[in-house]
């Protein structure tokens, strides 16, 4: 099969669905499946095969993100021969779905839409000046639209499956977990990260890695270091990646008297950096309530880095208690009680992180990927039936 992708995300712009869509188009490759991705220009963006780079402007506000120009993207779209695809599979609901759609529909193709994120609860961070319930409506009425207007959806987890049932959507929704490469996690240096950052070896470390967003609940760790803090007075909280929160919880750690126990150290090159970031630590900490799956979780875990999390929305499809992780009741000192053992006790630590390795095998991106080409080839067939 040869599939057609549309996102209005991706590299170099760091985030879960720039690593769900690389993650996904990997393995569709290794198991002999092609794939062409329209996606927004970048500065800096490298070429690459079967990349389809359109040119737009800087999202207001957000300097990290790109909105396609639409004659571009149409123009992109327009220059591909339909004959050689197989599907459209879209990635992000704003003008990536409109041109997407409009494409597959005009070239009697069927169309399938991953709902990575649930807007519905990031949009007021970043519109709070508008009334939150108006907010929420909106995002609602726009997701049910646009589900709708595609042949299946694919949902990261049972949480958003039930989310999108709730909104009144009524194409088809299949939970396919976004799975993570395991060969990309399956060795790291810590010991060499902490010397680089200037981290003693025998310093209690939590590491948080993701987007530095305010819907991700940082602030919340904040406060759990604080607490955390009493009792291990030399505790580091370790934050990778960037976002727009960044500069308010910078403030937030200078308020609070945290400057030394909190280190912010942005981006990090995937391949060798991330995975010693993660082994720099004793504990991987995760207190976001929007997750539609939360990949940073098995990533942690197939690295043999024990968890503490909160188990909310997709995060509790995720998260099983006892395997690689211990789930976290959502408040700052019960939260700061389930990791405290672990930082104390290494030994205890490294026991639950070795329980991970073996369960986030079971989330490989080989499995997942045979049930998005088991959806692709249902998809088909349905097409086929309805054209004769």
């Amino acid at each position: 099969m040869r599939i057609l992708m549309v996102s209005d995300v991706y590299f170099p712009r760091v985030n879960g669905v720039s690593t769900s869509i690389q993650t996904l188009r990997q393995a569709l490759a290794a198991a002999g499946h092609e794939s062409v991705l329209v996606a927004p220009d970048y500065p800096g963006a490298q070429a690459e095969t079967d990349i389809v780079r359109v040119p737009g402007w800087q999202v207001p506000r957000d300097p990290e993100d790109r909105f396609m120009h639409p004659r571009a993207l149409s123009a992109a779209l327009d220059g591909l021969n339909p004959a050689e695809f197989d599907l459209v599979h879209i990635h992000t609901p704003f003008l990536a779905h409109r041109a997407g759609v409009r494409w597959a529909r005009k070239n009697s193709l069927p169309s399938v839409e991953t709902y990575h994120t649930l807007f519905e609860e990031y949009f007021h961070h970043y519109l709070p000046f508008v009334p939150r319930a108006w907010l929420a409506a909106a995002a609602r009425r726009i997701s049910r639209k646009e589900c709708d207007g595609v042949t299946a959806v694919i949902a990261p987890s049972s949480a958003m499956k039930n989310a999108l049932q709730t909104y009144g959507v009524t194409s088809p929704v299949h939970i396919i977990p976004t799975g993570i490469r395991m060969a990309d996690f399956a060795d790291c240096d810590g010991p060499a990260f902490r010397t680089r950052y200037g981290i003693a070896p025998e310093r209690p470390v939590m590491a948080y890695v993701g987007r530095v967003a305010f819907e991700k609940n940082i602030d919340f760790l904040l406060q759990v270091t604080e607490a955390v803090r009493r009792t291990l007075p030399d505790v580091l909280f370790l934050i990778a990646g960037e976002g727009p929160a960044r500069a308010k919880l910078e403030r937030t750690v200078a308020a609070r008297g945290l400057a030394g126990h909190v280190r912010f150290v942005g981006y990090l090159e995937r391949k060798t950096e991330l995975p010693a970031c993660y082994c720099a630590a004793d504990v991987f900490v995760f207190a976001s309530k929007t997750e539609t799956q939360g990949l940073v979780l098995l990533e942690a875990m197939a690295l043999g880095v024990p968890v503490v999390a909160l188990a909310e929305m997709g995060t509790r499809d995720v998260l099983k208690e006892g395997a690689g992780c211990r789930i976290a009741p959502d408040d700052v000192e019960g939260f700061a009680a389930t990791v405290l053992p672990l930082l104390a006790d290494r030994d205890a630590a490294r026991a639950l992180g070795a329980t991970g390795r073996t369960y986030a095998a079971g989330w490989s991106e080989g499995r997942m990927a045979d049930a998005v080409i088991g959806l692709y080839r249902l998809l088909g067939q349905q097409e086929m039936q309805h054209a004769a």
